[in-house]
């Protein structure tokens, strides 16, 4: 048996006080609700009573009008989206209820990678929180159950979401409420037996020939499980072995098809990996907006586990404290801080801005940062791509009862001194400090084996850090993503500009595995400059190496890894050109030996995750803005500081002299005419994006990269206009 919904105590019914929606409505909750029971079968217990008759009563009488808002199938985390939402809506009926029905454009960023769909990808954020308002505003609904996929998608309905809450309660209507089923978790896929054998013979080919490089980057790419992801790592090196000659063309097309058709699980479901769509999952889970039925789960969910979401919303319907913009508040600090340890995407940091200005909140990534760096926050996610602690790991930990997820993350977050608002209201109509109160699964150490959430933090620190410089305001950096000995290695160096003013320029001399000799050869960074990084960088290196000639100088600095590149991928910001993730050049790097070693990638475009060496992005200002990244050129020094979280555009004279003498001041009016040439090369760029779609009228990336209306009405404190009660219960 389900529970009874109460019916919106609100003066404003739409449905009651005018007849066209009462009209037109009927017929497409009865086709859901027939599809529904048809879509289900044997798991439909009882006779359908939904007459036209009583879906026009239940509307005039103001039952709950519930949206299921889906994706769309042509992206991977919505492929079962027809059977969850079926489910939904049988339920949401049973519960006395009003179900509907809708999707958003859902925009997968591995099909977009490398093609001009990576400029749509943010704006799309934008672009779902739109539509969904309009179809939530349109049709009068009071709440929604969301089926989250990955990418885009999950904040853009959480902003949505938020936005219309916010906007009723300044209407003085009731609160909107909302609950969030994320996709399962996809299942990585297994290189087949017989092409893991055929690459090994490649990789034992490439050592014969004397290509380490190329043997050791395959095996690299062979010991991850295999997702769309990996085979870009695959794609840049059997594109190497081809560019060898160790491999033919028609042979990597083979190895790229099996690869591929090997990749993803008919079912459907987000990623395996800790990227975008699981950070969502993980951030989503964490502002309290997902029941824990649901949060985690291996294959789709059963109609136990949907009821069991629906069924908590009796306790919702009708309270401000279960609006969904006061949760998202009311759990920001939370949502923060479990992002931050479990490893979460870089791309988030503007996502969450934007949620919370979405919901009315002045907010950005400074108070972000604050929140962050408030309490120490340790890292208590032991995550592995190559022993098997991906999140389908953790999904099955949690299905099989011994993890809780998020609730343990928050727990051990508790057990390790880190201050989480534990009265903070959740989807279950409870507060954490009630669920936690269950402690059944909920401690990290019920995990026997391959423990991914844990007691003992890995770290002291996590997250994604904010960076400060004297050429730009704010960019951010994960290096929680790098390993101690990687972070001492690139930490506190100088390193040489390589600039590159778009991705596609990047991406071609990235590919080339000759670039580091192309470097030496035409000798684009000054002499003088390397010997003086090498004094910095490796005083222990300096005496050996001081009298040696460029093209020694250069290789030994490379072989030692003491000479660091900066490689300036400017013009991809949100007014250039929509912003798109560094995704490829980033594995590009990775999947180079030696180049991986020396570069740190810096960028005004997106970043989800992290090189080998530091990945640095949202600058700003970004280049279309004039920024300070405009003026960069190859050869220029800067000094990376990453712990001290700062970047110094140095003065090369004084550098050269054994100085490090930050200095930037004079650069943009010195380099003026450099500036405004890249400008125009940018605008007529800017034009491969359709005019419609371009991001206008928006905030920078420190904040949100949202509509300016919204950015100007986000106005409430966020510290202090919240609703927390102490012992939230679903009422019964």
């Amino acid at each position: 048996m389900g529970v009874t919904y109460p019916n919106i105590s609100n003066a404003i019914n739409p449905y009651r006080d005018n007849v066209q929606g009462k009209a037109n409505e009927p017929i497409t909750v009865a086709g859901l609700l027939d599809r529904a029971k048809q879509i289900a079968g044997s798991a439909f217990q009882g006779t359908p009573d939904w007459t036209l008759e009583e879906i026009y009563n239940r509307l005039e009488e103001n039952a709950p009008r519930i949206a299921i808002i889906g994706g769309s199938p042509d992206h991977p985390a919505h492929i079962m989206d027809f059977q969850t939402s079926a489910y939904a809506a049988l339920r949401i009926w049973e519960n006395g209820g009003v179900p509907f029905y809708f999707s958003t454009p859902v925009m997968c960023d591995g099909t977009a990678q490398s093609n001009q769909g990576m400029s749509y990808s943010l704006q799309s954020r934008n672009a779902v929180a739109q539509m969904v308002v309009n179809q939530l505003e349109s049709h009068s609904y009071h709440g929604a159950f969301v089926i989250q996929g990955c990418d885009k998608q999950p904040l853009g309905v959480v902003s949505a979401v938020a936005h219309v809450d916010r906007v009723r309660q300044i209407r003085g209507e009731a609160p909107f409420f909302a609950t969030f089923a994320p996709a399962h978790v996809l299942q990585g896929g297994t290189i087949p037996t017989d092409l893991y054998a055929e690459l090994e013979e490649l990789a034992e080919k490439a050592d014969a020939q004397g290509e380490k490089d190329i043997a050791y980057d395959l095996r690299e790419a062979m010991a991850y499980i295999l997702q769309c992801t990996s085979n870009t790592a695959f794609q840049g090196v059997l594109e190497r072995a081809v560019e060898r000659g160790i491999l033919s063309k028609k042979q990597h097309k083979n190895y790229e098809k099996r690869l591929a058709v090997a990749t993803c699980d008919g079912q459907g479901g987000v990623c395996a990996f800790n990227g975008t769509g699981n950070s969502s999952r993980h951030l989503v889970a964490g502002m309290g907006l997902v029941h824990p039925a649901l949060e985690l789960l291996t294959a789709p969910p059963s109609k136990n586990q949907v009821n069991k979401a629906l069924d908590s919303l009796t306790g919702m319907i009708n309270d401000p404290n279960f609006g969904a913009a006061n949760i998202v508040a009311a759990n920001i600090r939370n949502a923060i801080r479990i992002h931050s340890a479990s490893g979460g995407s870089t791309n988030l940091m503007m996502h969450i801005v934007a949620g919370m200005l979405y919901g009315g909140y002045k907010f950005s990534l400074w108070d972000l940062d604050e929140i962050h760096h408030e309490h120490p926050i340790p890292d208590l996610f032991n995550y592995s791509l190559t022993e098997g602690r991906d999140i389908f790991a953790l999904a099955m930990q949690c299905c099989a009862g011994d993890s809780r997820g998020m609730e343990t993350l928050f727990y051990e977050l508790l057990e390790n001194g880190v201050p989480m608002d534990i009265d903070a209201p959740t989807v279950t109509g409870e507060s954490w400090r009630t669920r936690l109160n269950k402690k059944k699964g909920l401690p990290a150490d019920a995990v026997q084996d391959n423990q991914i959430i844990v007691s003992t933090p890995r770290r002291p620190f996590s997250g994604v850090d904010v960076l400060t410089g004297n050429f730009f305001e704010s960019a951010v950096v994960k290096i929680s993503g790098m390993a101690t000995p990687q972070l001492d290695s690139f930490d506190k160096k100088a390193a040489f500009v390589l600039y590159f003013e778009n991705e596609e320029d990047a991406n071609h001399s990235l590919l080339d595995s000759s670039l580091l000799e192309n470097i030496k050869r035409k000798e684009l960074f000054h002499y003088d400059s390397l010997l003086s990084a090498l004094k910095y960088n490796a005083p222990e290196h300096y005496e050996q190496l001081k009298t040696a000639d460029y093209e020694t100088l250069f290789h030994e600095m490379v072989e030692r890894e003491v000479l660091k590149i900066a490689v300036v991928i400017s013009g991809q910001g949100p007014s250039a050109f929509g912003m798109p993730e560094m995704f490829t050049p980033m594995q590009h790097i990775n999947t180079n030996r030696n180049l991986k070693r020396v570069a740190t990638l810096i960028s005004d475009g997106r970043y989800s995750g992290a090189t080998y060496g530091a990945a640095i992005g949202h600058m700003t200002p970004e280049a279309g803005d004039k920024g300070g990244i405009l003026y960069l050129k190859t050869g220029d020094v800067l000094y990376i500081g990453l712990r001290e979280r700062k970047i110094e555009f140095l003065n090369e004279k004084a550098f050269r002299n054994g100085e490090m003498v930050p200095d930037f001041e004079g650069i943009p009016k010195e380099r003026k005419a450099l500036g405004e040439k890249r400008l125009q090369s940018l605008q007529i760029r800017r034009r491969n994006v359709a005019s419609s779609n371009r991001i206008y009228g928006h905030t920078d990336a420190a904040n949100g990269v949202v509509p300016l209306p919204i950015y100007e009405e986000a106005v409430l404190d966020y510290k202090s206009a919240v609703m927390i009660s102490e012992d939230l219960q679903i009422k019964k």
